[in-house]
This record gives C-alpha cells, sequence and structure tokens, in this order.
C-alpha cells in the first residue's frame, strides 16, 4: 500500500459503534468529534483535578481542564503544520491541513480525561489498593485480568470512558471517528502480554481487556501497524504529535506555575525558557517588558513556537520510519531543543514534583483513595454473594450511594467479578479531587452534615 492509501486510512472518519456518520464542510466529524468530548461531564469534571499542584487556592494555577484546553491549542498547531505538507507531499484528496489539527487537538483535549484523583499519585494509589486488596487472589482472573487492577493506567481508563462510560446507551460511547480515538491511544496494547515489545508506545497499556475489541476495531478502520496480531499495535503517526503536545504544555506551563507560585525563582525560569526560545526572541520586545510575570508569558509563547517548529521537523524527516512503525521514539528528543528541554525536566523533577504542597497532598491521596475502594469494593462483593463478605447494615447503605451506572443489570453488582470491581474503579477514579475528599471524610465520620 502507497503512502498516500496509509494516511487515507489513518484519517478514517468512520465512527466507533456508529459506522460513517454525516458531516459538512462547515462542521466536520473531526470538529463534531471535539464538540462531543467539550459537552461531556467527564471532561468538565477535569476543572478539579490536579495537574501539578493539588487543590491549589490560587485561580492563577492550572488544572487538567486548562492543561487539556492548552495542549489542544498546541495540537491544533502542530497538526496544520504537518498535514500542510503530508498533503502536498501525497497529493491527499478531500483532506484539509486543518483536518489534521483537528483530529490532534481532539485527542489533546481528551488526552487526561481518564485520570483519577491527585494526579499520577492517584493511579499508583490505585495500583497499590489492589496488589494489597486480596482481591485478585480471590477470584478467578486471567492474567490479563489481573494486569488491568495491578498496573491499573489512566490512558486505558481514558480510552474506556470516551468509548463506554460517556453515553452508555450508544455502542461505542461517543462514538468518535477512528483517526480520533486511534490518535488519542498513545500506548495500542493491553495490560498482559507474553513478551516484551520495544519502544516508547508500549511503556504503559492503553486499554483494559472488557474495551480491547472496540480498540482492536478502532485499529482495524485507521489500519495501524499490527505488532501482536489482534492485541497489540504501532502508534497510530499522529499519537506521537499528542505526546509532543502534552508534553510541551506540562514542561514549559508547569514551569511557569512553578515560578508564579514561588518554587521557581523567576531569574531561573526565565533562563530556562529563554535557552528553548532561542533566536525566536526579539531581544528589544523582551527589554520593554519589566513586569516578570509578562516575561515569562512572552518566553513561553516563544518556547512553544519552537517546540512546534522541531518536533514537525523531526517528524516530517522520519515520516516514512513512523508510517511504517520503524520509529518509535519522543520526537522532541531528537529535536534541536532536547538538550534545554532536559534542563528543564531536570528542575522540573527536582523543584516542582517534589513541591511539598504537592507532595502532602497526594500522599493523603493514597488514603483517600484506598479508603473509598475498600468501602465501595466491600459493599459490592457482599451484595454479589462473594466467599468471605458480609452485607451488614453498612454495606447496605453504601450500595445505595453507589451510582446506578456503575453496577450490573437492575441496579445489582454484575456478576463478573472483573467487571465489578472494575466499574467501582470507574467510579472512585471519575471522581474530582475535591469530592474524593468530601465523599472519605463524611464516610469515615469526621465531617457530618449538620
Amino acid at each position: 500500500m502507497g503512502q498516500r492509501k496509509i494516511w487515507e486510512k489513518l484519517l478514517s472518519s468512520e465512527r466507533l459503534g456508529a459506522g460513517k456518520a454525516p458531516e459538512s464542510a462547515e462542521r466536520t466529524a473531526f470538529q463534531q468529534d471535539y464538540d462531543r468530548i467539550v459537552f461531556t461531564s467527564a471532561f468538565r469534571r477535569l476543572k478539579d483535578k490536579t495537574q501539578v499542584f493539588p487543590l491549589s487556592k490560587s485561580d492563577y494555577v492550572r488544572t487538567r481542564l486548562t492543561h487539556s484546553l492548552e495542549a489542544s491549542c498546541v495540537g491544533r498547531s502542530l497538526g496544520a503544520v504537518i498535514g500542510r505538507e503530508i498533503i502536498a507531499r501525497h497529493g491527499l484528496k478531500d483532506v484539509e491541513s486543518g483536518d489534521f489539527g483537528a483530529i490532534i487537538a481532539a485527542a489533546c483535549l481528551a488526552h487526561d480525561i481518564g485520570n483519577p484523583p491527585f494526579g499520577h499519585a492517584g493511579e499508583d494509589a490505585i495500583r497499590e489498593w489492589f496488589r494489597n486488596s486480596g482481591l485478585l487472589e480471590r477470584h478467578a482472573f486471567t492474567p490479563a485480568q489481573r494486569a488491568d487492577f495491578e498496573r491499573y493506567e489512566g490512558n486505558a481508563q481514558g480510552f474506556r470512558i470516551v468509548s463506554r462510560l460517556q453515553s452508555p446507551a450508544n455502542p461505542g460511547g461517543l462514538q468518535l471517528t477512528s483517526a480520533v480515538l486511534a490518535t488519542f491511544t498513545k500506548y495500542p496494547r493491553p495490560s498482559h502480554i507474553d513478551c516484551e515489545l520495544d519502544g516508547k508506545s508500549s511503556k504503559k497499556f492503553g486499554f483494559f481487556q472488557q474495551d480491547a475489541d472496540n480498540f482492536a476495531q478502532v485499529a482495524r478502520s485507521t489500519g495501524m501497524v499490527e505488532r501482536i496480531p489482534g492485541r497489540a499495535w504501532r502508534r497510530h503517526p499522529l499519537a506521537s504529535l499528542v505526546e509532543v503536545a502534552d508534553d510541551t504544555c506540562y514542561l514549559i506551563v508547569d514551569l511557569e506555575d512553578a515560578a508564579r507560585l514561588g518554587f521557581v525563582p523567576y531569574k531561573d525560569a526565565e533562563c530556562l525558557l529563554g535557552d528553548l526560545a532561542g533566536n525566536a526572541v526579539n531581544g528589544g520586545r523582551l527589554a520593554h517588558l519589566h513586569d516578570p510575570k509578562e516575561r515569562l508569558e512572552y518566553l513561553r509563547a516563544k518556547a512553544i513556537g519552537c517546540l512546534i517548529n522541531g518536533a514537525a521537523a523531526v517528524f516530517l524527516a522520519n515520516e516514512s520510519a513512523i508510517l511504517s512503525g520503524e520509529f518509535d521514539d519522543e520526537l522532541l528528543e531528537n529535536s534541536p531543543v532536547a538538550r534545554p528541554l532536559q534542563a528543564v525536566l531536570r528542575l522540573a523533577k527536582e523543584t516542582i514534583y517534589t513541591a511539598r504542597p504537592a507532595l502532602e497532598i497526594e500522599t493523603a491521596g493514597f488514603e483517600v483513595l484506598g479508603a473509598l475502594l475498600g468501602l465501595f469494593t466491600n459493599a459490592v462483593e457482599a451484595r454479589a454473594g462473594a466467599p468471605g463478605a458480609r452485607y451488614t447494615t453498612r454495606e447496605r447503605m453504601l450500595m445505595k450511594l453507589l451510582p446506578i451506572q456503575f453496577l450490573g443489570h437492575d441496579g445489582e453488582p454484575d456478576p463478573d467479578p472483573y467487571i465489578r470491581l472494575l466499574q467501582v474503579a470507574d467510579f472512585v477514579a471519575g471522581m474530582t479531587d475535591s469530592y474524593a475528599v468530601d465523599m472519605y471524610r463524611k464516610l469515615k465520620g469526621f465531617d457530618l452534615p449538620t
């Protein structure tokens, strides 16, 4: 298959669970996907989910919501730059550079939609709780099902949300296009496989066992390169650009937030952003900016532009290897900004991500999420008649607090233990930071309603 045909397949507008959907020149299927994501409750909840500084009292600091919006803007620009050249190279018909931008923007918008409360610490908390709960030994889970809990992953939860949990009455959930769903999935593999896979795209996993058939359909529709037939694939080429947009925003913008909160001196942040921006900085313009906040905002904009151009150049130079799956590395690590970007990353690891307020609340998140998982899994296990579980008055009350969408038919726990535990994880992972803390305090009796 020639590269033009490959790209036409990769840009599939077939909708998961709905087939080919009508569209117009004014509002393409990919733009519709963006709108569908914006209007979901899961996306709205990102406003109260940790980016770096959990439960921050500052109205300046980014949340997952603002981070996702900023990443989508960067992704749209990056996609348009790439798309213009790809269309010219291969003579793609009925495709606009804006289509590339719209696909990546929609995928970026949803890229953190599966994150549990308290950021990546929340993922660790869920993994640790299931590993130590004894539930995985109590039931006859397959190795793959067990790995879904032991290696619990927000990326897989995100695919689950957009393809199943949101609009659950529809097959395929939101029924997004295959191009957007494939671009969204940075790790197109399950949690458990029998052999080791190399490359960046295999470091984590992108879908749970219950959702494997949905992803296989997406992979077939877009013609993704198989690594293990029907089970694991090479990344959709545009997924690497979602990664660029995410990395660009979280590194540069987290640095800006940290300077604003006083964890990094403004001068240090200026120096790092200036190195990233390089020759793009207008010395005269910068000299006229005296407010440290304004200077950082100017340098941040220039640095983002340099990262976009650098990543686009690497992508286009390696297009053939990316299409075949031979290139499976980070674009920014191979760009001219790799060295100054590493300096930002080192500072972030040493100063920003280990800031005391972040560590204190993320550590508390282990207690909060562990307690909530324990309470609600005990309730559903007891109601389902699992061995060793007693259905007491407390469990009956907890069952009434569990929303019906996280239960099986007729409001009862699913008879399949894998599904019912996954549904409890859906409930807890979907909480905002504040809601999780509030429910924890109430259920533990620390904060009683008056």
